[in-house]
Formats: structure tokens, C-alpha cells, sequence
């Protein structure tokens, strides 16, 4: 584990290496304790390098065991060997030559899982980002493409199965129980994309005709005797390979693709080129142990990492600061594939609620930065929501700005310039602007600045001139390190509304450029005025959410009202409730902390039953509609001097009132909605599930709740039903005998499958409340628990900490003590994930004093603990600034 607090690596400092290495042959001896690897390298001097330039290769605890040039040994005079650094001071003459290195590496002690690891007996690789340097010496860097030959010798009774990146070669038998197989890439890749897995894993096999008529052989690897729990993987692998082809024209070019599920894992997935590696949870489920949330992120995540062959792997990012070219474009896309597949408005609403309960206040604290960011010291650090999913923003905006037929011609330029490149931002920006003749200079600002751009928006009818005027001013908050900013290019979406939700006609405009219903906010302040307006209409901005921007609207609730039942913009219509609703939860919270009851507007509760029995909307929508706003986002609009069990209290007493407002009608749509027909995850199955559940949660807080909620639990047929039954008992009604028989037959049932287990986990340590601390701190030694397994930390203490509010932010302090201890504990085994866990403090400014100074504490005690990792440090360390 590196200890140092790392270099600082700057954007402006990239050069290029003096050395390629175009062919990399690598064999592996696989050993648990002791395993082989021999590098053979084909290194190249760049043109115009000096014979002098010394080779200085990448390493990670490495144990060196040999090393020759072109067959023959190097003098240990003419290197230097460190385990993280291997140097050739006086490299060969000729501008071309051979390197053998053989490391030695101890697999089943790699608890950092990262590198060459073991995941329940079966042999597994993770190199992204610079875990290939845990293997073997090597430029591991991204702009160093290579093209890779790989053999795998095991034995065959601990590891029939041999696979790697690329079209299988040859296998055999080598004898004494031992057997190879090799593996060809023909397609040159940056080291990170490296992957090797061998084992005993069942097989569910499948074959997929490309457009042009290739067969490409498919294969999903599980545990044995967990095959059938594929079968939803493997049709999604399908719909994406069609579906790529079919919007962007990518084609998948190798003859086999493969997918491997193992149990312990940093990360959701990985995109290898050929051999996908994912976290289990994303590849299992079926009726009985997945919910529909689950079905939906198995499809997305599938998605995502195959659309990595080309938005990823074909063409790489030239540098780790440049990762959103890959991370952030390639999540555009998934999120298009479900758009497609499912429910656009509703897939839609989704992805803004995500981006605003990670991204927003990730812009908005101590670790905010640029989705190109321009400096980083552990870069493990920087796979964040700015880069995924603002990043996904990002390239949302440039379809906007352009229009679909246009941003199309982008992308297939892109695919034809950028084939087999390492590219850039600039690369990317540049075909668009090719293809579309626009300058896109100040657009290219989102890349580049950190923070969320505020639009402070009113608006004015003269009806005597028949005039409408919107007043639009932006304004980008300083952010660390940057205190002073640069006016963006914001495309906002936008409609007015007249009466019956009709589209108010307009003559004329003038004061911004406006093209599709769009305004292009260029400067600090626009007065925009639209002409030949009879009427006052209701407007209806930032539609679709055009822009990942907040919005200061001089609105009358009249108008947001209006909206929430008429706007024909259906990301609009939700917002406007949802609006309505934060609106009314930050005055309940001042009243509580006034020491008021508070009292919620009755045309409100009104307003959410009409849209619960609403019709004409899809049941799914209308789930996302109810749910109120959460606790960590009405803290974000809030803004300072946090109180949680305020926020909290004021959630509790909106859910009330609309639960009693529309009991009776709550209780027929919910009886309804009850599943006729066979299990399906579908949208609309899953839509009307989602609907039935949300109703459930309301309904649990009326006379009978409790007993309303168990008779759920009990006749549930699926996962999603019986996981959110319990969930509103343990949330609703902790510590009543329904609550306590129903967790204790949950586990009872599932107490020997672990994902499932993670749901019991997670619904137990999200239960709102000071004793929440107690009952984690217990879950630490349930026997299905442990703190080497990512799935299982993530579940109990993530959840702890980023989703209970009230619990982990307990006045006393004592859940940031526990946290704190926790991090320290994780981080023994696996720095990366205790780095990602304690951003769970980013926002501790924003409490009120007497948490913000236990939690400012928490945050030392870790920072001065001693041989703190370079992942941690790096994390607490902004955090504090």
C-alpha cells in the first residue's frame, strides 16, 4: 500500500514517453501464493530520442526476478530496481529491442483487489487505473498502446477455465495436471484495459450476428449452478450490441465477447476489451432475489461497459485527465440505450435526481473540480459523478446545441479520425466542430471549470405592447482554486405555457440567440422579449433539463401549480411538483426549528392525488412524482446550518398529510395496482410496482400501516415487493413486532445468498434515527458480513453513511466516530474503498456548528492517523482544506 501523499500530476505537464512498446507477450504461471510473469516487450525509441534517454518503467510492489535485453541478462550496474520503479539507465543502441521481466506475485494476498487477485478461488485482473503496474514493470499510462499476446498456464483442476482479452489462439495440456491457453488481441490497448480470469466458473452461452454477418460467439461467466441467473445479462448484452449498431453504426469487432461476475470487486464493472469483468450484482438476478431497480442497472451497466468497445477502448483517452472522453461520453450513451428501451420522461427524471444528489454537491464542496480536471495526486479519486455524470451532461448539451442529425455527423467523424488514437477533449470538441461549422470555444468551458452555473431568472408581461420579457442573468460560484470564472454557454430549454397547457405563439424575438425552443444564455445578464404575447403564459425553463444548471426563478406558485398540472414538457411537469414540494419541506423546516407544527396548503396534498390517479400518466412516472424530495437534497437547497432531524421531521409530516388527504383514493389504486399476471421485468410491470410500493409507504403511516405493510411482506411473489414492504417496516415502524418478524425472516430465507443479503443490510442501516449507530455497529459481526468485501461495506456502512441522514449525522457525534474508525479499518485491506467512503464528509460545512465541529473532528482523527494511504489522505485532506 503507498503510503506517500503522491505526486501532484498537472495537465500541463504531459509529454509524451520516449519509448513505446507497439507488442506486449506476456505469460503467466498461476500460483495463489507464488505466481509467474514473464513480460516480453517489443520497446520502441521515439523519433528524435536520444540513444541516452533511459527507459524508466512503472511498478507496484513488484517482486523483480529476472530482466534481459534481446536474450541477454542486464547488469544489475546498468538499472535500478525498486518495487514500485524499475530504470534501464543505458538502453540498447538500436531504436528497436527486446525486454524480458519476470515478476513474482502473491494473488491470494492482494486484498486491494487490484492488479491480479483472487475472488473466491478464481484468478481476476483490475488495472484500471494504474493496477497493471501490480503485475509486471510497464509504461502503464494510456497513451501507450500495445498490442497484447497472452498465455495462461494453471492447473487444470483449480483453473479449467483460461481466458483473457481478445480471439482465443490455441489451448493444451503442458502434463503433471497443468494446462495453457493463449489469447490474442489484435487491436492495440493502453495497459489498463489488460484482462485475465481463470478459475471454475459455469458458462451461459450465446452467439450474436453483427450487422455486416460475423457470428460473435458470447459467453457470461458465474459461479456454478448460478448460469440461469444470467439470462437477463445475456439479453441485454444482446439489445445493446443491436442497439449500438443501430444509433451509432458500431459494430463489434472481435470473434467472441466475454463477461465474467465475481463476488468481490471495487467497482460496478470494467470494460476490458473482449472480457468485461463485473461485480456479481450487476449480472444475477431473477424473480426471487432482484428487484426491478436491480433488473434496470444490470441492463444499464451491461450497456455501458459494451458501448466502451468503441467510446473507451477503440479509441482511449490520451491521458488520465481526459477521462470523461471515455467515462462521461460512454454514460451518455447507456443512458440513451435505457431511454430507448424503457420510459424516456421517466428515465429521464431518474438520471436528474442522481445527478443532483451526487454531482451537485460534489460541485458545490470541498472536492469539487473540472469534469477535464487539471490536476490530481491519486487518480483513483477522480471517478466521480462530475466526470460520469456531468460529464454525460456535457455531451447531452452538444446534442442540443447542434441538434441530433448534426451531433450524429459528429460522432461518426469522431469513430473515422480517432480510430486506434489516445485522444483529447480538444480531438473530441473539434469534430463537432467540424461537422456543424460552429465555434464551440466558450461551450468547451463546461470541460474546464468546476461548479454549477446559476441562472437567476424573472420575467414581466406587458399587455398593452403584447410583450413578454425574461430577465436571465448567470452567475458560477468559486470553487477550490478557482475564484473567479468565466461566462459559460448554457443552452436552455424552454416553453410558454398558456391556458389548457397550450404552447403560447410568439411573433418576434430579440436579446439571445434562440433556435428549437432553446436560449442560448452566452452573457452575464440577457433581457429577452418576445413579442405579439396576448396573454401572460407560465414558463416553463431548463425543459428536459437542458443544462445541469440550478435555477433562482421569480415564479408564483400559481404559476408552478399551473405547470405541475399542464406542462407538456414531462421532465417540466415533474419538476413543477417537485419544486412545489421542496418548497413547502424547507418551510416545514424552518417552522420546526421555530418550534411550529407545520401546515402544508391543501390544494398541495390535493395536487399529489391527482397525479397518483392520474391516467394519461405512466404508473412509473407517477411514482417518481410522490416521492418527495430527499433528505440529503432539501440540505443541498437549504444550503448551511444544517439541522438533519428537522429535515427529517419535516419529511415525515408532508408524508402524513398527503397519505391522509387521499387515503381512500391512496387505498384503491393501491389494490389496483396488486400483480395479476406472472413476474416480468418490464417498464410497465416494473412502473406499476413502483407506483403500488410508493402508495404503500404513504399508506403505512395511517391506522393499520403497520399491518397494511406485513400482509405485503408476506404475500410479495418478487424481490421488489417484499424488499419494499420491508423496508417501510423498518423505516416506518422500527422495533414492532411486524418489523422484527419480518427481518428475521428475511434473513432466514436469504441468509446464504450475499447480494441478497446486502438488501437486509442496507435496509437496516438506513432506518432513520440515533440508535441506527448501535444496530450497524452490531451488523459489523453478522456472519454474513465482512470488511474485505467491497458489495458488503458498500451496503452496510455506505449506506450508513450516505444514505441516513438522522442516523449517521447522530448530534452526539458518535456515528463520525464510529465512520471514522470504520474508514481506518477498510483501508488496511482496500484504500480505494475507504477513499470513496469517506467523501460521505464533503458537505460537514454545512451542518449546523455543534455536528459540523464533531464531524471536523472525525475528519483529523483520520487524517492523522499514521501510514495513511495515498487514496485517503488525498480525499480527507481536500475535505478539510
Amino acid at each position: 500500500m503507498r503510503t506517500d501523499t503522491g505526486q501532484v500530476f498537472k495537465l500541463e505537464d504531459y509529454r509524451p514517453n520516449d519509448y513505446l512498446i507497439p507488442q506486449t507477450n506476456l505469460t503467466f504461471r498461476l500460483s495463489p501464493d507464488a505466481t509467474r510473469v514473464t513480460a516480453l516487450l517489443t520497446v520502441e525509441r521515439r523519433d528524435g530520442v536520444s540513444m541516452s534517454a533511459p527507459l524508466v518503467l512503472d511498478g507496484d510492489g513488484l517482486t523483480l526476478k529476472r530482466i534481459e535485453i534481446d536474450g541477454k541478462k542486464v547488469k544489475p550496474s546498468d538499472l535500478l530496481a525498486s518495487p514500485d520503479q524499475l530504470t534501464i539507465l543505458k538502453p540498447p543502441a538500436a531504436r528497436r529491442f527486446q525486454l524480458l521481466i519476470e515478476t513474482e506475485l502473491a494473488p491470494a494476498g492482494n486484498e486491494a483487489l487490484m492488479g491480479l487477485y483472487r475472488s473466491s478461488n478464481v484468478y481476476c485482473t483490475q488495472c484500471e487505473a494504474e493496477g497493471f503496474r501490480r503485475i509486471t514493470y510497464f509504461l502503464d499510462r494510456p497513451d501507450i498502446l500495445s498490442v497484447y499476446t497472452v498465455r495462461i498456464e494453471a492447473l487444470r483442476d483449480e483453473a479449467p477455465l483460461l481466458l483473457s482479452n481478445g480471439n482465443p489462439l490455441d489451448r493444451g495440456d503442458l502434463g503433471g495436471g497443468w494446462h495453457y491457453a493463449r489469447w490474442h488481441d489484435p487491436f492495440p490497448k493502453p495497459s489498463y484495459l489488460f484482462a485475465l480470469v481463470a478459475g471454475n466458473l459455469g458458462q451461459l452461452a450465446d452467439s450474436f450476428v453483427t450487422l455486416s454477418g460475423r457470428t460473435v460467439e458470447l459467453g457470461i461467466y458465474v459461479e456454478p449452478g448460478k448460469e440461469k441467473l444470467a439470462g437477463y445479462a445475456m439479453d441485454a448484452l444482446k439489445r445493446s450490441m443491436k442497439w449500438d449498431e443501430e444509433a451509432f453504426g458500431r459494430e463489434y469487432d472481435l470473434d467472441v465477447f466475454n463477461i465474467v461476475a465475481v463476488s468481490d470487486f471495487n467497482m460496478g464493472a470494467m470494460e476490458n476489451k473482449g472480457l468485461n469483468v463485473f461485480n456479481d450484482k450487476y449480472v444475477l438476478a431473477d424473480r426471487e432475489t432482484a428487484t426491478d431497480a436491480d433488473f434496470a442497472n444490470i441492463e444499464a451497466i451491461i450497456a455501458h461497459e459494451y458501448f466502451h468497445n468503441w467510446t473507451g477502448n477503440r479509441i482511449t483517452c490520451r491521458d488520465w485527465f481526459q477521462l470523461c472522453l471515455k467515462e462521461g461520453l460512454t454514460v451518455f450513451r447507456d443512458h440513451e440505450f435505457s431511454a430507448d428501451q424503457r420510459s424516456r420522461a421517466v428515465k429521464r427524471i431518474a438520471e436528474v435526481r442522481t445527478l443532483r444528489a451526487h454531482q451537485f454537491p460534489e460541485d458545490q464542496g470541498p472536492l469539487a473540480h473540472p469534469v477535464r480536471p487539471r490536476r490530481y495526486r491519486e487518480i483513483n479519486n477522480f471517478y466521480t459523478a462530475t466526470v460520469y455524470e456531468k460529464g454525460s451532461e456535457v455531451v447531452r448539451m452538444i446534442r442540443t446545441i447542434l441538434g441530433a442529425e448534426v451531433f450524429r455527423a459528429g460522432m461518426d467523424l469522431y469513430f473515422e479520425r480517432h480510430d486506434g488514437d489516445a485522444a483529447t477533449i480538444e480531438d473530441f470538441i473539434k469534430v463537432f466542430e467540424d461537422a456543424s461549422g460552429r465555434d464551440l470555444s466558450q461551450f468547451a468551458l463546461w470541460y474546464h471549470q468546476a461548479g454549477t452555473p446559476n441562472l437567476t431568472i424573472s420575467s414581466t408581461h406587458n399587455p398593452a405592447a403584447q410583450e413578454f420579457t425574461l430577465e436571465i442573468e448567470q452567475s458560477v460560484p468559486p470553487t477550490p482554486s478557482e475564484s473567479r470564472k468565466r461566462l459559460m454557454h448554457i443552452p436552455l430549454a424552454f416553453g410558454l405555457i398558456g391556458a389548457g397547457g397550450k404552447a403560447v405563439e410568439y411573433s418576434g424575438v430579440e436579446g439571445a440567440s434562440i433556435e428549437d425552443g432553446v436560449i442560448h444564455v452566452r452573457k452575464r445578464r440577457h433581457m429577452v422579449r418576445f413579442s405579439g404575447v396576448a396573454e401572460r403564459p407560465a414558463v416553463s425553463l431548463n425543459r428536459g433539463f437542458s443544462a445541469p444548471v440550478t435555477l433562482s426563478v421569480e415564479q408564483k406558485a400559481d404559476d408552478q401549480f399551473f405547470l405541475a398540472r399542464h406542462d407538456n414538457d414531462a421532465f417540466s411537469r415533474w419538476q413543477a411538483f417537485n419544486t412545489l414540494l421542496t418548497d413547502a419541506l424547507i418551510s416545514a423546516f424552518r417552522e420546526i426549528l421555530g418550534g411550529k407544527q407545520p401546515d402544508f396548503a391543501a390544494r398541495l396534498t390535493e395536487l399529489a392525488g391527482s397525479i397518483a390517479g392520474d391516467e394519461t400518466l405512466e404508473p412509473a412516472y407517477r411514482a417518481l412524482a410522490l416521492a418527495l424530495p430527499g433528505e440529503a437534497d432539501i440540505a443541498r437547497d437549504i444550503g448551511r446550518n444544517i439541522d438533519p432531524d428537522a429535515i427529517y421531521a419535516a419529511r415525515e409530516a408532508l408524508a402524513l398529510a398527503i397519505g391522509t388527504a387521499n387515503r381512500g383514493a391512496f387505498s384503491s389504486l393501491y389494490l389496483s395496482l396488486a400483480d395479476k399476471a406472472a413476474f416480468s421485468p418490464d417498464a410497465a410491470s416494473a412502473g406499476r410496482r413502483a407506483l403500488r410500493n410508493t402508495l404503500l409507504d404513504y399508506l403505512s403511516l395511517q391506522p393499520g400501516g403497520a399491518a397494511l405493510a406485513a400482509g405485503h411482506f408476506q404475500s410479495a411473489t418478487n424481490m421488489t415487493d417484499r424488499a419494499a414492504a420491508l423496508a417501510v417496516l423498518a423505516h416506518r415502524h422500527h422495533g414492532s413486532p411486524e418489523a422484527i418478524e419480518a427481518l428475521a425472516a428475511f434473513e432466514t430465507i436469504y441468509g446464504s445468498d450475499p447480494l441478497v443479503m446486502d438488501k437486509w443490510f442496507q435496509i437496516q442501516a438506513s432506518v432513520p434515527g440515533p440508535q441506527t449507530v448501535d444496530t450497524v455497529m452490531a451488523l459489523t459481526n453478522h456472519p454474513a458480513f465482512s470488511m474485505g468485501n467491497p458489495n458488503r461495506v458498500r451496503s452496510l456502512i455506505g449506506t450508513f453513511s450516505s444514505a441516513n441522514q438522522t442516523g449517521f449525522h447522530r448530534a452526539d457525534g458518535e456515528g463520525y466516530r464510529f465512520f471514522s474508525q470504520t474508514v481506518l479499518e477498510v483501508e488496511k485491506r482496500n484504500p480505494q474503498v475507504a477513499a470513496r467512503l469517506a467523501t460521505a464528509l464533503r458537505s460537514w460545512r454545512s451542518l449546523e456548528p455543534l455536528r459540523q465541529a464533531k464531524a471536523r473532528e472525525a475528519l483529523l482523527s483520520i487524517a492523522n492517523a499514521e501510514n495513511l494511504s495515498a487514496d485517503l489522505r488525498d480525499i480527507v485532506e481536500r475535505t478539510l482544506a
